[in-house]
């Protein structure tokens, strides 16, 4: 045991606990249209920001001090005995890190690869100790220098080939520890300017790297799901994979959309110029949904700041379009969520984390009810009740211009406008937040 977490014991689901650090709302066995709540949202902890971040931001430099911090195997040893530690105190049932969270850089791919399976194995030791799951793993492609101009779409074909071996690395480690999805997050496939760039070439080069991935995948044996993070403007300005409809052309277009399916982070919604609910809506319709990150923006900065979600309205929206495509096969809610550089005790790192599961249970147990109760789903069937004639069914499988304008003629088709009801359907939306 570390010193870390010294004198937190774990959480429990305590609603008229007055300590800040117990759940309120999230009890992992409360039942939920049928289901144990734990196992519809399926809790995931980033290890990124939880453990690898400093607490530093584009004016200043590192104000957490944490004993783990350093470039030793060592060093990372002790960041994953303090990981497993909070996840004992939270009971989440899932983490996700990526490979330059878990393992400090070396020289060299070579020495990078065995850091990484030196690492893996120490937390495989203790995943079969009783830790969580593995959610996802992924590859960090974005933060060294080298990849300043992307990976998979980068001028520089030795990049590419650094960036692909990576890959392979990291789905290795991440199917040896029994990982139910592999995420590819292109934090800098996109480009600055055109000027210097060749698009088409880029797009083939990315295209090339997603069909790779899925052949290794199927090479391998490793039965979770392939994801694609969203991206937009971070920090590429002109992102390639920059909404979930933007990925699907690009499945579309390599024959990859029956292999790859969306992570999608609440605050690159946003960023998108979407509502989270509309890109999860939009990739349940394409049939590529498959997890999400639960974070939110600071909506007057302009950039995604990732912090815990607090707003339940929000996301009950988003739940309950996740509830109404089914529900999560391979995926979950990952909070991929870091504290503020100010909190920078231990214990922040645990409320913000409770705090964060109880507005998730709030949410989803609004999505349920308004589920349950059908009103939306009884009048969004009314608004389109007319698609359900002949006539109309005709029109979408056999109808032309020409007898679609016969029949407007001969049966003096002349539609008023009918309403859309907006607002009384957000009053009913609130009945339930």
């Amino acid at each position: 045991m570390t010193a870390f977490f010294e004198g937190i014991a774990p959480l429990a689901y305590a609603p008229d606990a007055g300590d800040d650090l117990a759940f309120r709302h999230y009890n992992p066995d409360e039942i939920v249209l049928g289901k144990r709540m734990e196992d519809h949202l399926r809790f995931a902890v980033a290890w990124w920001h939880s453990f690898a971040w400093e607490g530093g931001d584009p004016f200043g430099g590192r104000t957490f001090e944490r004993p783990w911090f350093g470039s030793t195997m060592d060093l990372a040893k002790l960041k994953a005995d303090v990981a497993f530690e909070m996840f004992a105190i939270l009971g989440q049932p899932f983490f996700c890190f990526h490979d330059v969270d878990i393992r400090p850089e070396g020289a060299d791919f070579a020495e990078n690869t065995r850091n990484l399976e030196e690492i893996v194995d120490y937390i495989g030791e203790k995943m079969a100790a009783g830790g969580p799951k593995l959610l996802w793993g992924t590859a960090n492609l974005f933060s060294h220098r080298r990849f300043m101009s992307g990976a998979a779409t980068n001028p520089d074909p030795d990049v590419f080939a650094f960036g692909a071996a990576t890959v392979k690395t990291c789905m290795d480690a991440t199917h040896k520890l029994g990982g139910a999805n592999y995420v590819l997050w292109g934090g800098r496939e996109g480009y600055e300017t055109l000027l210097n760039t060749d698009l088409g070439r880029e797009s083939e080069q990315m295209g090339r790297f997603l069909s790779m991935v899925v052949e290794y995948k199927h090479k391998i044996g490793f039965d979770g799901t392939i994801l694609i993070e969203p991206k937009p403007q971070e920090p590429t300005k002109h992102q390639y994979d920059y909404d979930v409809s933007t990925v699907y052309g690009t499945l579309k277009r390599f024959g990859l959309e029956n292999e790859v399916k969306v992570n999608i982070e609440q605050g690159h919604a946003i960023l998108a110029g979407h509502s989270f609910e509309h890109e999860i809506a939009t990739a349940a319709a394409l049939g590529i949904f498959g997890s999400i990150d639960m974070n939110r923006n600071d909506y007057q900065s302009g950039w995604d700041t990732d912090q815990f979600p607090n707003n339940v309205p929000e996301v009950a929206l988003a739940y309950y379009e996740i509830l109404r495509a089914g529900g999560y096969t391979t995926g979950g809610t990952n909070f991929d969520s870091k504290l503020r550089r100010q909190s920078l005790d231990p214990a922040d790192l645990i409320a913000a984390h409770a705090g964060a599961m109880d507005v998730c249970a709030r949410g989803l147990k609004a999505a349920a009810a308004m589920l349950e109760d059908g009103g939306l789903e009884t009048r969004r069937a009314a608004r389109y009740a007319g698609w359900d004639s002949v006539e109309a069914q005709e029109m979408l499988t056999s109808g032309t211009l020409e007898s679609i304008a016969e029949r407007v003629t001969r049966e003096a088709i002349n539609p008023a406008p009918v309403s859309g009801q907006q607002e009384r359907l957000e009053n009913w939306v609130n009945r339930f937040v």
